[in-house]
């Protein structure tokens, strides 16, 4: 069984930076993608960003590319979002995901359908 645990979540002013940190547990973690996704109080689940099992592919969301990486330590079983120039609009619970694949096709990879294990999701409030 997959478990996926978020941290490093906080209240920042606008321009500050974050790095989100996800832990798993489970064997299958350096074979699978790991997606980042985001959801605001009355909004749609929103894709984030997601990198590929070795970590040699990435994509984001038009919101927040050239402001966020992701980066994965397989040997720690981790993955991290590393926000920049954070935005009021960035604010909301940030959850990170696995699937049971690599990589995929660019639209299958911003549904959350094709995410099998979800983490409890940690909150970053931006303030301006």
């Amino acid at each position: 069984q997959v478990q996926l645990v978020e941290t490093g979540g906080g209240l920042v002013q606008a321009g500050d930076s974050l790095r989100l940190s996800c832990a798993a547990s489970g064997r299958t973690f350096s074979t699978s993608a790991m997606g980042w996704f985001r959801q605001a109080p009355g909004q749609e689940r929103e894709f984030v960003g997601v990198i590929s099992g070795i970590g040699s592919m990435t994509y984001y969301s038009s919101s927040v590319r050239g402001r966020f990486t992701i980066s994965r330590d397989n040997a720690k079983s981790t993955v991290y979002l590393q926000m920049n120039a954070l935005k009021p609009e960035d604010t909301a619970a940030y959850y990170c995901a696995q699937p049971t694949w690599s990589w995929m096709t660019i639209s299958a990879m911003q549904s959350g359908e094709y995410y099998d294990y979800w983490g409890q999701g940690t909150q970053v409030t931006v303030s301006s």
